[in-house]
């Protein structure tokens, strides 16, 4: 290798150094500050907190008319035209999801009346804690054995905080989320639609009566390791991989698992990296 190569090698290096040292944080210490959006402008972050009551029940208006939901608002952040507001289902089915608050810059005006939602994102959410309500004793059976899992091995997952501030894919919990696809969730979104206070009883009976394959039922597990040290560990990795496909009574679906080191990109919220360990399409782990 010439010295002008190795002179760009080093150079790509320090680059890289500097942006993890800005922008990567230790999952312990995450809760979603730093999170940023493409092509974001400050400015609309600042009219949105300067009038966050206007927006916070512009939202929750939103939510009841469409979809006869009550909403938690969590967070507020920049984006192109306006912000994105984060936030929480009160009460079942639980999920965590998106709106987007458009707001005229040149007037500090919150444009309420022209608040939207990204298509089929509301609906896939509330699928997602349709499906966790209907099947309560089984995904308890899965949050116990990850509890389980964390206290025997020096791993964790991310925080309440972080993902009241930053999720909005669904049901989450610190160490999973899931989301649902296909034929059967529409039809069960239609029924929700029609019955918002469905209750756990007609669930159970929508879905023995209506049968679906795993892969439309998606869990994505993830773990950090828990020293800030520490790089991804096989046999963790390993023992958590074969946990779930030996494990009995847990939710039906299809698994992608993961587990990073101890850092996360705070700009997006995002663990995932070149050291990730992974067993994810297409070779999930199918529980039936």
């Amino acid at each position: 290798m010439s010295g002008a190569d190795n002179n760009e090698t080093a150079e790509n290096e320090n680059q890289q150094d500097d942006y993890e040292k800005e922008n990567y944080v230790s999952i312990q210490d995450y809760t979603g500050e730093g999170y940023t959006l493409y092509d974001a402008n400050e400015e609309y972050g600042k009219i949105a907190e300067e009038n966050r009551d206007t927006v916070v029940a512009a939202v929750q208006q939103y939510f009841l008319d469409n979809y006869s939901i009550e909403v938690e608002v969590h967070n507020i952040v920049s984006a192109m035209d306006g912000v994105t507001v984060f936030v929480e289902s009160i009460g079942e089915p639980h999920f965590y999801t998106i709106a987007i608050v458009p707001i005229d810059l040149q007037n500090e005006e919150i444009k309420s009346d022209s608040l939207w939602t990204r298509e089929g994102e509301v609906e896939t959410a509330i699928k997602s804690g349709l499906y966790a309500m209907a099947f309560e004793e089984e995904f308890s059976t899965l949050d116990n054995y990850l509890e389980g899992f964390a206290e025997q091995h020096p791993v964790i997952g991310r925080s309440i905080e972080a993902i009241e501030n930053v999720g909005g894919r669904g049901f989450t919990t610190p160490y999973y989320h899931i989301a649902a696809t296909g034929e059967v969730f529409e039809e069960l979104y239609n029924k929700f639609e029609s019955n918002p206070d469905i209750t756990k009883q007609e669930l159970k009976k929508f879905f023995s009566e209506n049968p679906f394959e795993p892969k439309y039922m998606i869990f994505g597990i993830e773990f950090y390791m828990e020293e800030n040290d520490a790089q991804p560990d096989e046999d963790i990795f390993n023992k958590l991989v074969s946990g779930i496909e030996e494990m009995e009574g847990i939710p039906k679906g299809a698994y992608s698992i993961y587990l990073n080191d101890n850092y996360i990109n705070k700009t997006r919220a995002s663990g995932k990296k070149g050291n990730t360990l992974e067993r994810k399409t297409p070779n999930k782990i199918v529980m039936d």
